[in-house]
C-alpha cells in the first residue's frame, strides 16, 4: 500500500524558511511524479512544484519560481520542498502527491493517484 507522509511544515515569519519532506513508501517510484499542492483557506488546490523521479527533471508554478525548490533523495524514497523568501500569500496546507503522469500535466491534481495527509505552513507578516 502506497503512503505518503508529509513533515516540516509550522510558523515562520514571512521572509523566512522551511523545508518538507514527503517520504514514500509501498512501491517503486521511479516512474512516477511526486509533486507538491497547497491550499490555503477558502481556496482551491493549487499547484507549486513537481518532479519527474527518473529524471529529476523539475517543474514549478510561477509564484514560487526562484523561492521554492524540489528534490529527492532516492536512498530514502523522500521528496523535499526548500521554501525561501516565504510571504504571507504561502500560508495553506501542503499535500504530497504522486501520480503517473504524461510530460505537461504534473499540474493537474485530478491526475495524480496517491496523497498524503497534509502539513500546515503559517507564514506571519
Amino acid at each position: 500500500q502506497v503512503q505518503l507522509v508529509e513533515s516540516g511544515g509550522g510558523l515562520v515569519q514571512a521572509g523566512g524558511s522551511l523545508r518538507l519532506s514527503c517520504a514514500a513508501s509501498g512501491r517503486t517510484f521511479s516512474s512516477y511524479v511526486m509533486s507538491w499542492f497547497r491550499q490555503a483557506p477558502g481556496k482551491g488546490r493549487e499547484f507549486v512544484a513537481a518532479l519527474r523521479w527518473l529524471y529529476g527533471s523539475t517543474f514549478y508554478a510561477d509564484s514560487v519560481k526562484g523561492r521554492f525548490t524540489i528534490s529527492r533523495d532516492s536512498a530514502k524514497n523522500t521528496v523535499y520542498l526548500e521554501m525561501n523568501s516565504l510571504k504571507p500569500e504561502d500560508t495553506a496546507v501542503y499535500y504530497c502527491a504522486a501520480g503517473v503522469l504524461r510530460s505537461s500535466s504534473e499540474y493537474r491534481d485530478d491526475l495524480y493517484a496517491y496523497w498524503g495527509q497534509g502539513t500546515q505552513v503559517t507564514v506571519s507578516s
